[in-house]
């Protein structure tokens, strides 16, 4: 799902000395091939002479790449190791199992981590969604298992079944205290929203309605977003054609389950962690790789 361009940049030399060296032998005169046993090391062969290479930790050699030209290291869940199952010892730093890789955070489920060469940094799923760490992608809170029970909606709890007549199994109900979010109730299971910036959520005038609104229209909101330019965020909202299409106002565009698609949100990451393989070229034009240092 996610790689990263400069992976080629991050990769540690090493050098095969005396009775070290491993018995390997070049299949062509250029070419990466993939270790026998290891899936973060591979064969680099340069003019028919081998030489043995390194990913990044949290990183592993994609071999997929039938013609052996691409030198290319991926998030270690990107690669098919197969029995190449041997690793190299983990290398942690705060928030960090591995020195490169995306990690779930150990306290918070909505919370999860982008390490590159050991710095993090923090990434938060939208509200009412948590990271789940087996897909990698941000869904319902409730439906990943390592979120508690309180945790999925703040522990609002919704009306029983039957108790708000006029929503059926569907409702829309105010945060106690952020203007801005609301919970929506479906078949008994809450989930924590937020209404677009620049409106609040206004209780409607049946149980269980409300809709996104001007703050000056919400009594108690009005001052929430303070000095915001609240009349360039809506005029950005009618280029869009939100406002128009009552999308941005009404909160149906954050319906889940039957009403609209189930949203399946994947972890925003830097655009320069995405991968780009470099191609081997031939001869002496192949360029010294070596380990960026941040």
């Amino acid at each position: 799902m996610f790689g990263l361009p400069g992976f080629m940049l991050i990769i540690k030399k090493q050098v095969i000395q005396g009775n070290a060296q491993e018995s390997f032998k070049c299949p062509d005169d250029y070419g990466f091939y993939p270790h026998s046993i290891s899936c973060d090391k591979y064969w680099k062969c340069d003019n028919g002479l081998p030489e043995l290479k390194t990913c990044g930790n949290g990183l592993a050699f994609d071999a997929s790449d039938s013609k052996y030209l691409t030198e290319n290291c991926d998030y270690l869940h990107n690669v098919d190791c197969g029995e190449r199952t041997n690793l190299e010892p983990p290398i942690s730093t705060p928030h960090c199992p591995r020195l490169y890789g995306i990690f779930s955070d150990e306290k918070k489920c909505d919370v999860f981590w982008n390490c590159w060469n050991g710095e993090a940094s923090r990434y938060q799923c939208s509200p009412g969604l948590a990271y789940d760490r087996d897909s990698r992608v941000c869904m319902w809170a409730d439906q990943v298992p390592e979120c508690k029970v309180e945790e999925v909606a703040g522990g609002f709890t919704c009306p029983a079944a039957g108790e708000i007549a006029a929503g059926g199994s569907f409702s829309r109900h105010a945060h106690p205290d952020d203007c801005r979010k609301y919970y929506i109730c479906l078949e008994g299971v809450a989930r924590e929203y937020g209404c677009p910036i620049g409106t609040v959520f206004k209780i409607g005038d049946s149980e269980g309605a409300g809709n996104c609104e001007d703050p000056e229209d919400v009594p108690g909101c009005e001052d929430y977003y303070g000095d915001l330019d609240l009349k360039t965020i809506r005029k950005s909202e009618l280029l869009a054609g939100l406002k128009s299409s009552g999308a941005g106002r009404s909160g149906n565009q954050d319906v889940p389950a039957q009403l609209q698609p189930k949203p399946l949100v994947k972890p925003r990451v830097p655009a320069q962690i995405h991968p780009a393989p470099i191609q081997a070229r031939p001869q002496g034009l192949i360029k010294e790789q070596f380990e960026e240092q941040n």
